[in-house]
This record gives C-alpha cells, sequence and structure tokens, in this order.
C-alpha cells in the first residue's frame, strides 16, 4: 500500500488520504450513535421509576428524553449528559455547559452522568408551580401531558406535543406505564393499620394557593406536593372525580387503607408526598398527635417517617418525642 502510494502524483495522493480519514471519522462517530430503540432499552427502567416516585408517566419521560437529546446523540446529552434540554435557570449552582439552541451560548445544566440529569428532570416537573396542572392529569392521559408540557412553557416549539405524542405510539412507550400501573404498592404493609390516622389540624390559608379545580376549589401546595382540603360529606371516590384521578391513588398518596373517609380540614394530596422535608428538620409530638398525622403536617410519605426515626407501624410514641422529618 505504501508502495502504491509512493508511486501515485502527489496531490492524488493527499487526496486520498483526505477521504480515507474522512471516511475513517464517519464510520467511528456513526459506530457511537446509538440507535432510538436502544436508548429506549437504556433507560426504560429509569423512567419506570421516575413514574413511581414522582407520578410522571414514564412514556412522557423517555419521549422527552429521545427528542430532547436525539436519542442519547446530541452534544447536549454527549457533553454534559443533559437529556432534557433543561437550563440553567435562576438558583442552579451545578457545573454549566453553554450551547447555542433557541439563542447564542445559552446556559444549559451538565450533570455527571444521565441518571443524574433524569432525577434532575423528574425534580424539575415535580417541584415547580407552573407544572403543578399536569399532577392533576390521569397518568395514563400522555396525550394531556404533552399538551400540557407545552402549555406550561417546556419548549416553545408548536409542534412539541404532536412530536412527543407520535413518539409515544411509534415505540410503544405506553407499554411501560402499563408495567408500573399493574404492580402493586408493597411500601405500605397491613401492620400500619395499626397506625393511628388521626390529622393536625391547620388553617389553610397557610399554605400557598397555586391554582383550582373545575369545581372552584383552591389548589395548595406544601413541602412542593399538591394538595386540597377536605370539606364536610366529602368521600374519596367524590374526591377522586372532581380531581380527575382515581380514588385509589388518593388512598396512596395520603398513606390511608382503603374504605377510609376524609374528615373535614383533612389535608388531601393530590400526588406522592416526598420522601422527607425539605424545610424543616424536626417535629417534637404533641398531646394528641400521630405519627400519621405528623406525615401529612410534613409533605412525607409515612413509610419514610418510620425509616427515619427506626420506628415500626406498632410501635407506642411518647409525647414529646423529637421526631426526624429530614
Amino acid at each position: 500500500m505504501l508502495l502504491y502510494m509512493k508511486m501515485m502524483p502527489r496531490k492524488v495522493c493527499r487526496y486520498n488520504l483526505l477521504l480515507f480519514f474522512v471516511f475513517s471519522f464517519v464510520v467511528v462517530h456513526s459506530q457511537n450513535r446509538i440507535s432510538t430503540e436502544e436508548y429506549i432499552e437504556k433507560y426504560k427502567d429509569i423512567s419506570m421509576e421516575a413514574m413511581r416516585e414522582y407520578k410522571i408517566p414514564a412514556s412522557i419521560t423517555l419521549a422527552q428524553g429521545i427528542l430532547e437529546s436525539g436519542s442519547g446523540n446530541s452534544d447536549l446529552a454527549r457533553k454534559a449528559n443533559n437529556h432534557f434540554g433543561i437550563k440553567c435557570h435562576e438558583g442552579w449552582t451545578g457545573k454549566t455547559y453553554f450551547y447555542t439552541d433557541d439563542a447564542p451560548n445559552e446556559c444549559f445544566r451538565s450533570y455527571r452522568n444521565a441518571q443524574e440529569s433524569y432525577n434532575d428532570h423528574s425534580l424539575f416537573l415535580s417541584q415547580r408551580k407552573r407544572y403543578a396542572g399536569l399532577f392533576l392529569l390521569n397518568i395514563s392521559d400522555y396525550k394531556g401531558w404533552a399538551t400540557g408540557l407545552k402549555n406550561a412553557g417546556y419548549a416553545t416549539n408548536t409542534r412539541y406535543p404532536e412530536l412527543l405524542i407520535t413518539i409515544i405510539e411509534k415505540y410503544n412507550l405506553t407499554q411501560f406505564d402499563k408495567i408500573v400501573l399493574k404492580k402493586k404498592d408493597s411500601q405500605i404493609t397491613d401492620n400500619l393499620i395499626a397506625i393511628s390516622y388521626t390529622f393536625i389540624p391547620v388553617n389553610p390559608s397557610d399554605y400557598e394557593v397555586v391554582g383550582k379545580l373545575k369545581s372552584g376549589r383552591f389548589i395548595h401546595q406544601n413541602n412542593g406536593v399538591i394538595l386540597i382540603f377536605a370539606r364536610e360529606n366529602d368521600t374519596f371516590d367524590s374526591l377522586a372525580k372532581e380531581a380527575g384521578i382515581y380514588a385509589y391513588q388518593l388512598y396512596k398518596y395520603n398513606d390511608l387503607p382503603k374504605g377510609s373517609l376524609p374528615q373535614k380540614g383533612m389535608m388531601i394530596y393530590l400526588a406522592k408526598k416526598h420522601r422527607k422535608a425539605f424545610e424543616v428538620k424536626e417535629h417534637i409530638l404533641r398531646s394528641g398527635e400521630s405519627l400519621y398525622g405528623v406525615s401529612q403536617l410534613y409533605g412525607v410519605r409515612l413509610d419514610r417517617l418510620l425509616k427515619m426515626n427506626k420506628l415500626n407501624a406498632s410501635d407506642s410514641v411518647e409525647v414529646g418525642k423529637l421526631l426526624k422529618v429530614r
């Protein structure tokens, strides 16, 4: 080969060398790219976990990842592990990556790995007021979620909902939603029935109003989770219908056994509570209060409250005990 190249005219030799290197680059680059099917296989489990933890449809998470990152092949995904096109925004203290998108040299969040990007996407949607309405939708309503994301300002492309829906239907991403919904929740055991479900009375005006149901009932927020306050004669079936979700979701979100009745003034969460309180570290148990009441007061899942304090559901807790809520 070298002998042959020496015998060729110099210009032809240079041209062939250039073609060789260009071809080599294209081959290597194409080999590093992954297909959409490979992307789905790689991130479906993370997306389903996000659905279990944050109540964001796995189909939506995957479709956004595919669309925003070009199935993981975009510069932003490769160089900054940013799979959802999330910009820095006010308050971001992590690493950054500057990239030209809607405007030149915009600031985007940079992550150590794709897992961090997926986790931040879940927090980004679940903790921002403008997306609160999404969590009132039926979790199987991927079309509603796609439209809601655009209406809430996630993307400027007017075809954003259409693009997400096309991806979801083309790759049958709703199959992952169904897997999550079929799986029975085993976190709250029968032992929790031993807990007293008394709640701690609060003043609704102390909680920020972030929206309204179609009925006119105010939607409040506590610990980053949306909620409403029960009225006299409410049932979980009537509240579920009013909020556009299922009654079993309300039981689950509020750590209550099936068949429970809401009491007037009770905080009723419309989305899954968090694993810890964000603003308060501890709570001193007072007379008449229950572990359940504390979990509702701070928007913390009951099983997590028990675990943080090394308690079992059947344990009796004395007045004055210092409980960790974070």
